[in-house]
């Protein structure tokens, strides 16, 4: 397992709810490459429930879209946009029962669709909720010039 840098902090206008370390209402999300994966953990916070101690479903959302993303990023090596969610909620995720775990894999890339599949996990490791996201794949020039796409190489550190 290897951790996947985050190259956007460097510039001063990024401030991305789901991953940007200096967003105080963000999720602060952080990487790690794990074979095929990639996974993440995240701390429930009170403040992002729906129902009382229930981690609201549009929360449970983005973070699974937001490792949709950065899957993207390091395993089609460019950038893209979401283009469909189908999501299912299997279990309540409570918000004091701890970290949640996340996991993403790049199922295929259909010409210029990704298609990738999520998991969310409770702490105990109960799949809570599923989804299976497609994104549109922008070509690389596109992902550099236009969505800031660093380019793979400045997600690892060697």
């Amino acid at each position: 397992m290897r951790e996947i840098l985050n190259p956007f902090t460097k510039d001063a206008d990024y401030n991305c709810f789901g991953c940007s370390p200096k967003n105080k209402n963000g999720l602060k999300l952080k990487f790690f490459e794990d074979g095929d994966y990639v996974i993440s953990s995240w701390e429930p916070v009170d403040y992002l429930q729906g129902y009382k101690n229930v981690v609201h479903g549009g929360i449970q959302t983005t973070l699974l879209d937001e490792i949709a993303s950065w899957t993207v990023y390091v395993k089609a090596k460019t950038a893209g946009v979401t283009t469909n969610i189908n999501i299912s909620f299997k279990k309540t995720v409570f918000i004091n029962k701890g970290a949640i775990k996340l996991k993403c894999k790049l199922v295929e890339i259909k010409r210029n669709i990704a298609f990738l599949s999520t998991e969310l996990f409770n702490s105990d490791g109960v799949l809570c909720t599923k989804a299976e996201i497609q994104y549109y794949l922008f070509k690389p020039e596109i992902a550099k010039s236009k969505m800031l796409y660093p380019g793979y190489e400045f997600f690892f550190n060697n």
